[in-house]
């Protein structure tokens, strides 16, 4: 399993100081099955813990993920700006989902390449 962030994440993430670890870790829990909402057509939604503030004080991110396949953090919010996303962007990432599901390995190596996709390393 190969684990991305799309450059609009990426830019959010660092900007946060979300860490390539928490991200390493929600991706693993989300391949257990371990979400806080399927919002359909292979989209999650999922907490990351920021520092030291825990799950509950933490992020929401929305990732795109098929069984067997790689995982994308596409757009991510904090707990108290909003609550959730608008139809119409539910719309949008799974859209977007559906796209990078459907990535080859030599498309997201492109991808990594033109620096539209990073790729978060295991350092565990």
């Amino acid at each position: 399993m190969r684990i991305f962030k799309n450059k609009a994440f990426n830019g959010w993430a660092n900007d946060i100081n979300m860490s390539d670890e928490g991200i390493w870790t929600a991706a693993e829990e989300i391949a257990a099955g371990k979400y806080e909402a399927s919002l359909g057509q292979k989209v999650y939604k999922k907490r990351v813990a920021i520092g030291n503030t825990g799950k509950s004080g933490s992020t929401r991110t929305i990732v795109a993920f098929n069984v067997g396949n790689h995982v994308f953090f596409m757009y991510g919010f904090a707990k108290g700006k909003r609550t959730n996303i608008t139809p119409k962007e539910k719309k949008a990432l799974q859209k977007m989902a559906g796209i990078y599901l459907g990535y080859s390995d030599k498309e997201l190596n492109i991808a990594v390449k033109q620096k539209m996709l990073f790729e978060v390393a295991n350092n565990g």
